[in-house]
């Protein structure tokens, strides 16, 4: 039996999983926090990346990666790693959460003559978490550091650099070279006009974007190493994501992706077009209420979530009439910077906390089910959908997610999804095939729409009702 190792490597920790590469069944696992470091004491949006490698030592401890053949390395994705012409670190890296460079991304956008100018170079328009907004603010307000700069690795691109032993060559993959902000998935090469528009000159070196299944090279003792990719894409490739498929992950805020055969340009800039680490695409949309919309009610009614799940499924479809447009944190999907919440329909015999459960849950998920249709507007598929993240497996999301999205809800055990990805794209590097092995979901709950009961469509409707009534703006939009 061939044994293949996945790392994600996160904002916060690495995790590890050693899997059978011919079934992707999980042998051992682990998992250590990234260590402090000044760079993250001072600025928790920056790190020392030598902290990613002490982690994954520590991961690794007590022999892990015993017998292992092939490794594959997941990170976090759009963050920034500055080296010198002599491949020196020139500063702690830029992390993915850096709010810094929020103005940054606008000043871009504004540049290049808008979000439509674009989602035709790069697929998405530039926000504050991607790599090339970090490097206009690196330009702007330290320009000694901008200067040395010749080169710009990615996390995963790092620690996959690390791990070969600091070969010549540096290399990447499309996935994550996809969200740096200039390298275009529609057309798979790189935009240097845009690093120059950013960061004032050009790279002297960019990564080499490899195949799918294409090795990035062997370490000093042998290890096959595979080309990597970004934790939305190792997730992806973890959870086995095929044609008809979406993902939607419910933390604080929701992201929600699915494969597709071609780029998504979206002029209006709310689909990002990603690509993923099978040679498809990954549009993705994105809100900004998720899960905090759950807690939020949950907090005023006095309840835990799964306090809140009870009293939800204690209701009715469509809530006796109450309806809770979730845009708490203003909303990205659709387009409502400046919105608010808003709780309608209140009747004396509705105002009680079973509907007003009920109203979150279903709020939340039909604001998610406007973002699936809109990737479905630009044709992509979308016939199952995966949920991730706690609130998913409440009784209450599993009994009304499949109505409201009209989908096969499939919900997977809690998992290491994004280092599974990883070391199935190990799995795949090593064995030299055209597709990679084929790796069964183990222990999913699939919950069918039920064809006979027609409170999904009910729910739609009454939440649109009340969401064009009390933001007519979207509706002029569309």
């Amino acid at each position: 039996m061939a044994i293949v190792a996945g790392i994600d490597s996160s904002t916060l920790r690495t995790r590890i999983v050693a899997c059978d590469a011919d079934t992707g069944a999980v042998l051992r696992s682990g998992k250590a926090p990234h260590p402090a470091s000044e760079a993250s004491e001072a600025r928790s949006t920056e790190a020392d990346p030598q902290s990613w490698l002490h982690s994954l030592g520590d991961a690794a401890a007590g022999g892990l990666l015993e017998g292992v053949r092939a490794i594959g390395v997941s990170a976090q994705q759009h963050s920034m790693i500055g080296l010198d012409a002599g491949g020196v670190l020139v500063r702690p890296a830029l992390l993915w959460t850096d709010p810094r460079s929020s103005g940054a991304a606008a000043a871009l956008v504004s540049a290049l003559g808008g979000p439509a100018a674009w989602t035709e170079a790069i697929g998405a328009v530039p926000a504050a978490t991607y790599t090339i907004a970090k490097l206009r603010w690196l330009a702007e307000f330290e320009p000694a550091h901008a200067r040395r700069i010749a080169e710009v690795l990615l996390p995963h691109d790092w620690l996959v650099w690390q791990l070969l032993g600091h070969p010549q060559r540096r290399t990447t993959d499309r996935g994550d070279a996809s969200g740096t902000g200039y390298w275009s998935p529609i057309t798979g090469e790189y935009r240097q006009d845009l690093v120059k528009l950013a960061l004032g000159h050009e790279l002297m070196r960019l990564p080499e974007v490899l195949g799918p299944n294409e090795p990035a090279g062997h370490t000093p003792e042998g290890l096959l190493i595979s080309a990597g990719t970004g934790d939305n894409m190792a997730a992806a490739l973890g959870l086995g994501l095929g044609p008809g498929d979406a993902v939607v992950s419910l933390g604080s805020s929701g992201t929600i992706f699915a494969l597709h055969d071609q780029p998504v340009v979206d002029p209006s800039g709310t689909v990002s077009s990603f690509a993923d680490a099978t040679g498809y695409h990954l549009p993705m949309v994105g809100t900004l209420n998720a899960a905090g919309v759950l807690r939020a009610t949950a907090h005023l009614l006095g309840r835990d979530l799964e306090g809140l799940s009870e009293l939800a499924l204690r209701s009715t479809p469509g809530a006796y009439g109450v309806v809770l447009l979730p845009y708490l944190d203003g909303e990205r999907t659709p387009k409502l910077p400046h919105a608010a919440g808003s709780l309608t329909g209140l009747r004396a015999e509705s105002m009680t906390p079973e509907h007003l459960a009920r109203a979150a849950v279903e709020g939340m998920l039909c604001n998610i089910a406007d973002a699936l249709d809109t990737l479905r507007a630009k044709g992509v598929a979308v016939r199952r959908v995966i949920l991730l993240g706690a609130v998913g497996r409440l009784p209450a999301v599993r009994e009304i997610a499949p109505l409201v999205f009209n989908a096969t809800v499939v919900i997977p055990p809690p998992g290491d999804y994004a280092a599974r990805g990883a070391a199935r794209q190990a799995a795949w590097a090593l064995a030299g095939t055209a597709e990679p092995p084929q790796w069964e979901l183990p222990d999913v709950t699939v919950i069918e729409p039920d064809p006979d009961q027609p409170f999904g469509n009910a729910v739609r409707q009454q939440y649109g009702v009340v969401r064009d009534q009390v933001h007519p703006e979207i509706a002029e939009r569309d």
